[in-house]
Formats: structure tokens, C-alpha cells, sequence
């Protein structure tokens, strides 16, 4: 199905695959134009029928920040026309975004339908008179009409996420007295009028893609009926397609995280498609070309989206065509990578895939001199080291001491919500095999082997930090490694020590379902109904050495739903903790000089790693030894680190 031609009013695309919208980073400024020009050429030779861009703005007040890109004047015409004709030049079609940020834009310009400011901006926005609103519809045409001459095959309209168009749409934001607000039908005459003059300003070919919210997931959000009404004027007015939009961005349940089930919106998609007569894209946590085909092949929509797993794996829909899915780099929805990038200023990029964002950068030539090099430890990092040698052409053997392959993802992927984390293995493996890489298990390294090889590259990873908490009463501290193997029995009443990633992670191995259903998912966020969250455990504390926050360190846009599971949990969190014993009284605590006893059975150490680097530190002085991952740094390791110096030191040798 995802191979199959889609006939539109007056256009076509070659297949069913959309590359959603993504910022990059690589928006801004003219010397990126080569960057954003090899991102775009990667995404179209992988063989996606449509790409739609990262949000432009119309006008300077809808920029999302002060440095945000906008795509109003003949310069931005001459600077993009070398993006489209790219994407032209590799047989696919692109669409320019059009998003105004509306109350979201971070500057003190904003403007909204009403004086109404958001929870997650500083800045009040000020409400649109009549001929602002003129204005903003004027400049969403103006904008087409040069998308068009830039040689863009359509726009897609930003009607979702809590932005401009949507706060029209929802009596949340839109509190006006005049011709657009109040009921349905005002609220939505902006961006029915918005649809009506883009429309005016291109020919018949040049297609409309309206992200439209199906669900908002806030509160005083529009009804599905009004959703409906929305789409069927929508679709009168010149839409050509509707994107699904799903949620607010300042809605409190969780939309495109690893902890959200594969396809868990897709009966939205259904809701609209069942709504109007023009073809529906599905979008959200589909990142399979099997899924992809179920939701295809169930009619819940036309075609599908994906940006995340585009950045993870470009070639995604060359090598579904080619029968190749067990090679495709699937999306593991950690955000790490893209999401939580964009949201400090940097360029997007993917745990997974640090190549991406970065093509010109880091490309990967073929050796002219192919080495023989040891690669020792098979987790992340030396799966994914051993395949980019291999890649350049130096013949490779990977060893381990373990019987399996994994490392750390082996644990990681035994946690709810992270189950995802199973593809990356399955695809290094697919991988190791593909590229001829010798690989063997139970094999510690021996000294001998230095000599044997031109290169060594150590990635031999972490080890739990253990606590080091006096303990009486056959009563012992156990390292989260022990508790995910399900090596130990836990009890009722556990305390964690840690209130980092991996606390949090504990936390959810404890009290949450694993392979989560969708409907499982919906009645724990209350999507459809109230809230209802099992409670797994009699009582749960978190502690931490340190005062301040707890999940300081975790990522933006997932930080908060890992603490509101902890929450949903009643987790009692203790920060400022001198840890002073463990016995059969349970756990004694010092807070602000006041001695505290936890009635705990069970505590569990999460307290960080410490590098397996013996290996590697008695042979640093040899220029032909590497180190990278956890091995290199334990300190606040991730994976995303891991394999991006995994890519760094096989570009080297």
C-alpha cells in the first residue's frame, strides 16, 4: 500500500509516504542553504513521495522566535528554489509550512485572537484588531504565491499544536465578540478565509495541506463535531489534503514519546477521513512500514506520515520497496536526538542516525587503505562503530565478553515504554551481517589480540555505581541492573536512590505496563474520559543527595512525563538525603538534620555508572587504541553520545 500512486483533484504523488514537518535548525540564515539542500536530497533519494518543510512564518510577528526563518519576499524565493530543485531533481514533490506561532511566539510581539497567555510562554500576546487579522490572512497568500514561484509543489497550512490557527479554532483561546468568535462558525471563518486567499493566489496544480487539530487534548478545545464542521469548510474552501494534527503543545499527555504505543491516534485520522472526501494523512508514532500498511489497508487514512523516522533511516521507503525492511533504522521515539536538540537552538539530528542533519559534515568515504580493526564490546556503541568501519571498507571483527549482544540497550529495552529500543539491535545485527562484519560472543579480550590488529576501539561501556550504605539485618542495596534482569525479588515498599534518568526509568519498570495497549494508554492520560492510573506498588520513595529538582537532567520534552508518572504513582520524593543505614527498620535518612526511618523491603541503587575502562586505560599510550561510549565517560551517559563517537573515530581511522 505505501508504494501505491495517490491521484489528488489536479495533482498525483508517486507513493503514500509523507515526511512530515520537522525544524531542523538549518532553517535560518544563507549559509545553511547547502546543508538544508543535502538533508532534503538524503530524504527525497530515499524515495518519500512528499516532503513538507520545518514552519515558516508568514509574517514577523508569527515568527516562533526573534531568529525564527520567515518566507515573505523574492529573497527567500531565490534562496529556496535550490531546495525545491533538488527534491525535483530526485523525483519528489515538497511542500512549504506556513505557521504562524500566534500566543506561542517566544517575543514580546506575539499576537493571539485574545489577550489569552499560554502556560508555557512568559510572553502575553496582544489581541488581533480586524485589519491585523486582514493582514495575517493576506500574508498567508502572499507567502504561497512565492512558495509557488520557488518552485514548492504546495504548502501545508500550520491549522494545529496550539498555534495562531487553532486558537481561532478553540473557545480555549478564542474569546472574541465580533465576526470571528464565539460560535463554531466564526471561529473557524479565519482559517476558512485564510484557505480561500491562498487558494486565489495559486493555480489548480499547487496543493493545500491543511493540518487541522483532530483531537487538542486541552481543555474548552473544540468538539469532534466541530471538528467535522471545521473540516467539511475547510474542504469547500480548497484543501487538497488534511494533515491530523494531535494535541497542544501545552497539553499534559504524552503525543509522540516512546512511551506512547505504536499508532496509538490513529482512529483519528479515521474520525476525519470519515469526515470529508479529500485524502487524510495519519500521523504520530507510526514507524513501521508494517503499521503503516495496517492503518493503509484498514482505511483509516491515505497516506502517512513520518519525520523522526526519516531522520533516523532516509532510505525507510527504498528499502520497504526493495524487501529490505529488517535493514531500515526504525525511529525509537527517544526525541534525544531531534526534539529536545531543536528545543535548546541546536540542529536536529538522531540518536540513532547522527549523520542526520549533519550529511556534508559527516559523511562516511570509502578507505583507500583497509585495515584490519578489533572493535571490543557489542553494545550501541560498538554495534554501531563496527558498522560504519565496516562501511568504509576496513575489515572488522567485534567481540564480546557477554553471550549476547545489547549492552545497555539490553536493559533499556526491557523497560515500558522502551521497548522500541529492541529495533536498533535488530537493525546493528541486520547490519553486522550485511557488511561481512566477523562477531564473536563469550570472548573476552586477551592481550595477545593488540598485536593482531592495526586498530583497537574499546567500547567496552558502564557498570552500576554501587551504594556504599552501611546494612544490617541480612538486608542488602541492589543496582538497578539486578532488577531489570529480574534477578532479585522487590517488594512493596521500595525506595530508589537516584533521581536521574535512571531513577525515573525505575520507576516506570516498576509500576508500569509493558507492551502498553492503546486503550490502556488513553485511560491512563484520560483521552477519553478521566484519568485512571493503576497504582502497582504500596509505597514508592525517590531520594536524592542533592537538593533542587528532581529530573534536572532529563530530556525537555519527555522530563515531564517521566515526573508525571512518578506522580500518577504517588511517588515521595526526597531531596537533600544523607543515606545513613539499611536494616530491618528499614532505610535511615538524614533531611535538615532531622533523622527519618523509611518503612522500605527493598532499595534499589540508581545512582549512576562507572566505566569499564580498565582495558582501555592500560593501553592509551598506543595511538592505535580508541575509546568511546560509557567507556570513555560514564558520567551522564547516553546513547546518543555513544553512537555519535562511535561515527567520529571510525571517520578517523
Amino acid at each position: 500500500m505505501l508504494e501505491q500512486q495517490l491521484k489528488l483533484k489536479n495533482n498525483q504523488l508517486k507513493n503514500r509516504l509523507v515526511m512530515g514537518s520537522m525544524h531542523t535548525g538549518l532553517e535560518e540564515g544563507w549559509g545553511n542553504r547547502k546543508k538544508l539542500n543535502a538533508f532534503y536530497k538524503e530524504r527525497a533519494e530515499g524515495g518519500v513521495g512528499l516532503i513538507i518543510t520545518g514552519g515558516y512564518s508568514p509574517t514577523l510577528r508569527g515568527k516562533l522566535t526573534p531568529f525564527s526563518s520567515t518566507f515573505n519576499s523574492w529573497l527567500d524565493v531565490i534562496k529556496h528554489r535550490s531546495v525545491t530543485d533538488t527534491v525535483h531533481q530526485a523525483g519528489g514533490k515538497i511542500c512549504l509550512q506556513l505557521l504562524h506561532a500566534g500566543r506561542y511566539a517566544y517575543h514580546p510581539f506575539n499576537q493571539a485572537p485574545s489577550a489569552v497567555k499560554a502556560p508555557i510562554n512568559p510572553y502575553k500576546p496582544k489581541a488581533m484588531s480586524a485589519s491585523a487579522i486582514k493582514s495575517t490572512i493576506n500574508g498567508f497568500a502572499k507567502s504561497a504565491r512565492l512558495a509557488q514561484k520557488a518552485g514548492y509543489d504546495g504548502v501545508e497550512i500550520m491549522g494545529s499544536e496550539g498555534y495562531l490557527i487553532n486558537e481561532f479554532m478553540a473557545p480555549r483561546t478564542n474569546k472574541r465578540t465580533d465576526e470571528y468568535g464565539g460560535s463554531n462558525e466564526n471561529r473557524m471563518r479565519f482559517a476558512v478565509e485564510t484557505v480561500k486567499a491562498v487558494r486565489a493566489q495559486v493555480s489548480d496544480e499547487f496543493i493545500i495541506v491543511f493540518r487541522l487539530s483532530v483531537q487538542d487534548l486541552v481543555d474548552d478545545g473544540s468538539t469532534l463535531e466541530e471538528v467535522k464542521e471545521q473540516a467539511q469548510a475547510l474542504q469547500a474552501a480548497g484543501v487538497d489534503i488534511f494533515n491530523t494534527g494531535i494535541g497542544w503543545h501545552e497539553a499534559r499527555v504524552p503525543t509522540i514519546a516512546s512511551m506512547v504505543p505504536q499508532g496509538a491516534f490513529q482512529d483519528a485520522s479515521k474520525f476525519l477521513k470519515e469526515s470529508i472526501t479529500v485524502p487524510v494523512i495519519a500521523v504520530n508514532r507510526i514507524n513501521t512500514p508494517e503499521l503503516a500498511n495496517q492503518i493503509l489497508n484498514e482505511q483509516k487514512a491515505d497516506l502517512i506520515s513520518m519525520a523522526r523516522p526519516l531522520l533516523a533511516d532516509p532510505a525507510f521507503f527504498n528499502k520497504y520497496a526493495n524487501k529490505q525492511s529488517d535493514n531500515i533504522n526504525i525511529c525509537i521515539a527517544c526525541n534525544q536526538g531531534c526534539l529536545d536538540n531543536v528545543f535548546k537552538g541546536k540542529r536536529a539530528t538522531c540518536l540513532v542516525n547522527p549523520r542526520a542533519g549533519f550529511e556534508l559534515e559527516y559523511s562516511l568515504e570509502k578507505t583507500s587503505v583497509a585495515k584490519e580493526v578489533l572493535v571490543v564490546g557489542a553494545g550501541p556503541a560498538g554495534m554501531a562503530c563496527a558498522c560504519y568501519l565496516a562501511e568504509k571498507g576496513h575489515k572488522v571483527t567485534l567481540i564480546d565478553q557477554a553471550s549476547e549482544m545489547g549492552g545497555q540497550f539490553k536493559l533499556a529495552m526491557r523497560v515500558p515504554g522502551k521497548e522500541d529500543f529492541n529495533y536498533t539491535l535488530g537493525y546493528f545485527k541486520s547490519e553486522l551481517s550485511k557488511l561481512n562484519v566477523t562477531v564473536t560472543l563469550n570472548t573476552p579480550y586477551q592481550e595477545s589480540m593488540l598485536s593482531d590488529y592495526q586498530d583497537v576501539v574499546f567500547a567496552t561501556g558502564v557498570r552500576p555505581r554501587l551504594a556504599t550504605i552501611p546494612c544490617s539485618d541480612d538486608k542488602q542495596i541492589v543496582a538497578y541492573d539486578e532488577v531489570i534482569r529480574g534477578e532479585v525479588e522487590i517488594g512493596q515498599k521500595v525506595a530508589i536512590l537516584g533521581a536521574g534518568g535512571i531513577g525515573f526509568d525505575m520507576v516506570a519498570f516498576l509500576t508500569e505496563q509493558k507492551n502498553k495497549s492503546i486503550a490502556q494508554f488513553k485511560s491512563q492520560w484520560g483521552i477519553e474520559g478521566q484519568v485512571h492510573a493503576h497504582q502497582a506498588l504500596e509505597k514508592i520513595y525517590m531520594l536524592k543527595r542533592s537538593a533542587g529538582r528532581f529530573g534536572s537532567d532529563l530530556g525537555k520534552t519527555t522530563g515531564w512525563i517521566h515526573r508525571a508518572v512518578a506522580k500518577q504513582q504517588n511517588v515521595e520524593q526526597i531531596a537533600d538525603a544523607n543515606y545513613v543505614s539499611y536494616s530491618a527498620k528499614g532505610l535511615e535518612i538524614e533531611q535538615n538534620g532531622q533523622q527519618r526511618f523509611l518503612d522500605v523491603d527493598t532499595v534499589i541503587a540508581c545512582i549512576g555508572q562507572v566505566s569499564n575502562d580498565e582495558l582501555y586505560q592500560s593501553l592509551k599510550d598506543q595511538a592505535t587504541c580508541h575509546v568511546i561510549g560509557g567507556a570513555k565517560l560514564a558520567s551522564a551517559i547516553d546513547a546518543k553520545r555513544a553512537i555519535y563517537e562511535a561515527l567520529m573515530v571510525a571517520r578517523s581511522i
